[in-house]
């Protein structure tokens, strides 16, 4: 078997296929859209392409439907179980990413007072949507979610603040931007 260069995606696809003991790519991605989704971009393909690089290499087992869709079912091995433990137990100071398309506008001179207030309602829709998990979770999900969702709901109420912050800049109440 081949050894690989394992990425973030492969981390993802590794984690979802040993919480759920098994899993079809289509699975992957009914998970990723309700996680790690909201923090993390990534484009579906990859959830259908890096569990079949991952079987190769020997981090997976695959098993194909015999009949109906032939769907392909994923299993993580002894192999994926170390290298996913061995990934977890390593910090990271790696820098996040901030990739925002109203920053860029900003960035290139859009005007402040009506990037704003989309803004603002935006990001209220994704506290309101995270607030709703955290309100509908299981007792039992364990605390790695839980502090990903505080992280998530957490930033929602800073940029809510920030743009709130640039919107009263822009319409000349303040005489100086936010600095958070």
């Amino acid at each position: 078997m081949q050894e690989l260069r394992l990425s973030p995606i492969s981390y993802i696809v590794l984690g979802f296929v040993a919480w759920a003991g098994e899993v079809t790519p289509y699975g992957l991605k009914q998970l990723v859209a309700v996680s790690v989704g909201n923090f993390w971009t990534l484009q579906h393909a990859q959830l259908y392409s890096e569990p079949e690089r991952l079987a190769k290499a020997g981090y997976l087992t695959e098993e194909r439907e015999r009949g109906g869709r032939r769907r392909k079912h994923y299993a993580i091995t002894d192999k994926g179980r170390r290298v996913l433990a061995q990934w977890r137990s390593e910090p990271t100071d790696e820098i996040p990413e901030l990739r925002s398309p109203a920053l860029l506008k900003l960035f290139f001179g859009a005007d402040p007072a009506e990037l704003a207030p989309p803004q603002i309602e935006s990001c209220r829709r994704k506290l309101a949507e995270y607030e709703r998990i955290r309100d509908t979770m299981p007792d039992n999900v364990p605390a790695g979610p839980r502090l990903a969702l505080d992280a998530g709901i957490t930033s929602s109420r800073q940029q809510i603040e920030w743009w709130e912050a640039v919107k009263v800049s822009a319409d000349g109440h303040s005489s100086r931007t936010p600095s958070r």
